[in-house]
């Protein structure tokens, strides 16, 4: 074991309840600045109300901020949490924490989930969520040693400052011989340079003696991290999880439905993405292939060079084996690269493991910035990870800059030197060396494309109008990494979501524009109001999306909504009723979301947003800005003012086409509004109405109180 110099600064005992039917019944609460550890019971109604997960960090964090709160402010609280399906270790992708806060870069809530053995030990240790508030110096360490059943708040100057190196430090410190009952939260020192960092969550891989990694990127949940002291969150759960541990309604049901899921995934996944084999990267040639694959910051929707960067790559390159980051997860989709050398950085020259890539990687640090080398996509994935930065913001942020270069909107004198055409993967990775140092342009980019626009106006003197165009981002989020221009369902599955364009809440493009699923106006509205409310759902209970509708029963086209994948739903009603004991169906598991999705659209109105101007996104999400952009799909956009508009355009130039079709599309999004807002109970502005936060039990006091200042009363 590691000599580690610990200072106690608090040390409380507890005794560990059992778990029933899903449930600690309690919740932790770490006030850094107070120095203070309590805990606090968890009442029917919360459950009823808020299921777990998501819910309960809502709930949480509502109670611990105001209005006026700042992500930076001491009250913003950092909330983790699992769900009542969490830690089942034979039901596929059950292993999902879930992390809350204000985001340093949207200014309101933010949600990310990611996998990892930490919210499962955390609720096995005794807490269905964690709540910290406060700040604490900069070394901070807390322990939830369920084992022992103790909770520390300790001082422990002098450890790494990288993501990697840190959390194998204190994975070998507190495992007492048994590393895989170790689970680490931590960040590096991007998230401490810039407002885009990340959490990184781990779990022990026994087969590679190694700590691996699983990001929750998305808001700079990682900076408010860094911001508050905390240098690591650790959890300590024997790791011999068995069916019993959730002390299941149900046990005989619950065996019964994991073994028919789990025995369909292993069949049917070879057959279809094999991710089990591949991971994500099935989806890059996918996505290339139905022009969706975002190339030079969204501009296009493919390239040829992007076969040098998918699936027939990376399955040569990842290490072969197990790679679930649950117990028992039948998808096993989190697959890394044995021996990579970086070539730039401070681990240039050494051999390292790379966790991913994974689709958002590849195409954010890949495609989208114009670089289509598999190597420099890995580096940048590795240095994202022990620097503790998201790679979704970092790659959207990085092509943003590059395209506002090229577009000469910024230039060598703004950049420090740097050529930033697209392409230019050694400039690519500079930047992210110079976020983690808070040195230079990277410095810039770090602050993410919001802030970026504002500083290239007002210090650069950049065309606002263009920036707001090519900009990629909505509500002060990076877009994920779909291009969007053809798919009015995920230009409003971007747009509506709650945190901003994050595909977690409505990843429809893939059924709209691959499956053709949803080919009318009113099927897309309507899918906008259904599937954020079912994948949120997953949020509530601690689960992956990914076993629900990327692998599919082989009869599933037949059915009559294949888009919904009904018999997995069921499943799901089935999987929840046996760990709970509570008798749902299909549609109460779409009530149980709805609830606690219009709180938090409620949540983010208390924080001055959730109304419809805050549901924009920038034009090229909806088609072409530039004249280069129309002329490269010009019989397709062509086609659609006469066919569609009834546009007559003989004779017209490519920049009037351009601005004809930017008034229907434009029309065509708040078209789109209209019809969601009201088919999910909302008022024209976006706002739930009386009646919606009536019939779902959510009219509380304070909520309101929230729609009467919104001026919503009847």
């Amino acid at each position: 074991m590691v000599e580690l110099n610990t200072k106690e600064i608090k040390t409380t005992t507890y005794k560990r309840p059992e778990i029933e039917r899903g449930y600690a019944n309690q919740t932790l609460c770490i006030d850094l600045s107070r120095q203070d550890i309590s805990i606090k019971p968890v009442s029917e109604k919360m459950k009823e109300v808020f299921v777990g997960g998501k819910g309960f960090d809502l709930w949480l964090l509502w109670n611990a901020v105001r209005g006026k709160t700042k992500w930076n402010d001491p009250e913003n609280a950092i909330c983790i949490a699992s769900g009542p399906l969490g830690g089942t270790p034979t039901f596929p992708g059950s292993g999902k924490s879930i992390v809350t806060t204000i985001s340093p870069t949207t200014g309101s809530v933010m949600d990310s989930n990611v996998g990892g053995y930490f919210g499962p030990y955390l609720k096995f240790s005794g807490f269905d969520a964690l709540e910290v508030v406060g700040k604490g110096l900069g070394d901070t360490v807390i322990l939830i040693d369920g084992i022992e059943q103790k909770i520390q708040i300790l001082e422990i100057p002098g450890l790494p400052d990288d993501s990697y190196s840190l959390s194998a430090v204190l994975t070998d410190f507190f495992a007492d011989g048994k590393k895989q009952d170790i689970s680490v939260v931590s960040t590096g020192p991007g998230a401490r340079h810039t407002l885009i960092g990340c959490l990184n969550f781990t779990w022990y891989d026994v087969k590679r003696k190694r700590v691996r990694y699983k990001q929750a990127g998305r808001g700079g949940i990682g900076t408010v991290f860094a911001d508050k002291g905390i240098k690591a969150i650790v959890a300590r759960w024997d790791s011999s999880v068995t069916l019993d541990t959730n002390h299941p309604a149900d046990k005989e049901a619950l065996k019964a439905v994991s073994k028919a899921y789990s025995r369909e995934i292993r069949e049917l996944d070879p057959k279809q993405n094999e991710m089990a084999r591949i991971g994500t990267t099935h989806l890059v040639p996918i996505m290339n292939d139905f022009d969706l694959l975002p190339t030079h910051n969204f501009r296009y929707g493919q390239h040829p060079g992007a076969n040098n960067i998918g699936r027939e790559v990376y399955q040569h390159l990842f290490d072969p084996g197990f790679d679930g980051c649950w117990k028992g997860c039948a998808v096993a989709c989190a697959h890394g690269v044995k021996d990579f050398v970086p070539m730039t950085g401070p681990y240039k020259g050494q051999k390292v493991f790379v966790d991913g890539p994974e689709y958002e990687t590849i195409a954010g640090c890949g495609s989208n910035i114009g670089v289509f080398d598999p190597f420099t996509i890995l580096e940048m994935n590795f240095y994202c990870d022990a620097y503790g930065l998201d790679t979704i913001s970092v790659g959207t942020s990085i092509a943003f800059a590059m395209e506002c270069f090229e577009l000469g909107l910024i230039t060598k004198e703004h950049t420090g030197g740097m050529d930033l055409s697209f392409g230019n993967r050694l400039s690519a990775l500079e930047l992210l060396h110079q976020m983690a140092r808070g040195e230079g342009f990277g410095a810039i980019v770090g602050q993410g494309v919001r802030r970026m626009k504002e500083i290239f106006e007002k210090e650069y003197g950049a065309d606002p109008n263009v920036m707001n165009d090519i900009g990629m981002e909505s509500k002060g989020l990076e877009f994920s990494e779909y291009m969007t221009k053809e798919s009015l369902a995920q230009q409003g599955g971007y747009g509506l979501a709650l945190k901003g364009p994050q595909h977690d809440e409505a990843w429809l493009i893939f059924l709209d524009m691959v499956h053709n699923y949803m080919p009318t106006f009113e099927q897309k509205a309507e899918a906008l109001h259904w599937f954020p409310m079912f994948r949120t759902w997953f949020g509530l209970c601690g689960l992956c999306k990914l076993p629900w509708n990327d692998i599919v029963p082989e009869d599933n086209k037949e059915t009559p909504e294949p888009a919904k994948v009904m018999k997995h739903v069921q499943w799901y009603a089935d999987y929840f009723r046996a760990v709970t004991g509570r008798n749902v169906t299909p549609d109460d598991l779409i009530r149980m979301s709805e609830a606690v999705y219009n709180f938090q659209r409620i949540f983010n109105l208390r924080m001055g947003y959730g109304r419809r101007e805050h549901d924009s996104v920038p034009y090229r999400a909806m088609g072409p800005v530039t004249v280069e952009e129309y002329e490269s799909r010009q019989d397709r956009y062509d086609k659609q003012l006469v066919e569609k508009y009834g546009v007559d355009i003989t004779g017209k130039e490519t920049a009037e086409k351009l601005a004809i079709l930017r008034k229907f599309r434009e029309e065509q999004y708040e078209r789109l509004k209209d019809a969601v807002y009201e088919r999910r109970g909302w008022t024209k502005d976006g706002i739930p109405t009386l009646k919606t936060v009536k019939r779902l039990g959510i009219d509380f006091p304070e909520v309101l109180e929230v729609l009467r200042a919104n001026g919503v009363e009847s």
